[in-house]
């Protein structure tokens, strides 16, 4: 990232695009291609996390597929944190264009969609959080028993079988503008087929045997990547339904510690909708937040600028207001 085109002006995405305009919240339908890739991604890496653990049972795993599948969901989940998430959704910091070209491609490659369609949706979930627009709200069927069941899995993966496409130029129209990540946002295949293929070549390598190419892919693309995408989702689902609310928000967002680790920071999400555009979400004693780690690392490096780090008057408002009303 030394050229003198990765020194260019950073940029930060638009962060909050207004909740009402002249333009429709959704535009048009996935076509029968678009709809099978969704079911494709979503169902085939489910059924290889499902067939782990009988797979797993005193053979099929080894360390080097271990080592291969760690690597990948960090640099995969943390572009989503980082890059998909706080940076292009929300505007968390600005990005020299060779860290937001990277973070865009790193993040198509944990099969979360393309990074345009992702920050659409997210976005849209912002403007109608928990109420009539959100596209995965838990809440939306009531708060019966069976409608909890049923709005869980809506929440969870349920929404993504949906074929109305959430409308692009009303929530996201920067990305559509930026021809860096407009280029990137049309090589998702791409970027698919390197975060399948890219384990098994390297475990083939490393072990120097078909078998070894064959473990790495199972273990290390397709269970990989189901367990990010259900890590991911978790975010949607599990909390916005239970946990600690001790930040004022306008939906029902809750901190979940046990998913802490794992998503890196984004399960303290009660923060996170009481202050969206913020860069740390774990800002309480304890909890850890490992992308607003790596937004500090790449702030020393000066690849990430003008970040929005919480401030303690901000923090103490919205949990002055938490208290107020009760949460």
């Amino acid at each position: 990232m030394s050229t003198a085109r990765t020194r260019s002006t950073p940029t930060r995405p638009v962060a909050s695009p207004p909740a009402a305009g002249p333009k429709p919240l959704t535009t048009g339908r996935r076509d029968s291609f678009s709809q099978f890739t969704v079911y494709f991604f979503s169902v085939v890496p489910l059924v290889a996390l499902l067939a782990a653990v009988p797979f797993a049972w005193g053979w099929g795993l080894t360390w080097t597929d271990v080592i291969i599948g760690a690597a990948f969901y960090v640099v995969t989940g943390a572009a989503i944190t980082v890059g998909f998430h706080r940076y292009f959704t929300h505007g968390a910091f600005t990005a020299v264009r060779g860290l937001r070209v990277t973070l865009a491609a790193l993040g198509q490659m944990a099969m979360q969609g393309p990074v345009i369609i992702w920050v659409a949706d997210h976005r849209r979930h912002h403007a109608f959080s928990d109420r009539e627009g959100d596209p995965h709200s838990p809440w939306l069927y009531g708060t019966s028993m069976a409608a909890v069941a049923k709005g869980f899995w809506h929440a969870h993966m349920g929404w993504l079988f949906e074929r109305d496409m959430t409308n692009q130029e009303r929530f996201a129209p920067d990305l559509l503008a930026d021809r860096d990540v407009a280029r990137v946002n049309s090589h998702f295949i791409a970027c698919t087929a390197v975060t399948l293929a890219g384990p098994a070549l390297i475990g083939g390598l490393v072990t120097w045997s078909w078998w070894g190419a064959v473990t790495a892919f199972f273990w290390a693309s397709l269970v990989r990547v189901a367990l990010l995408h259900h890590v991911t989702w978790s975010v949607n689902s599990i909390c916005h339904m239970i946990g600690e609310r001790p930040f004022a928000a306008r939906d029902r967002s809750a901190n979940f510690w046990p998913l802490a680790i794992l998503s890196f920071g984004e399960s303290w999400h009660n923060l996170h909708h009481a202050d969206p555009t913020c860069a740390r979400h774990g800002v309480l004693r304890g909890q850890i937040d490992i992308s607003a780690r790596i937004i500090w690392l790449l702030e020393k490096v000066g690849w990430a600028t003008k970040v929005r780090w919480p401030s303690p008057q901000r923090l103490a408002r919205i949990q002055a207001t938490a208290a107020e009303m009760g949460h």
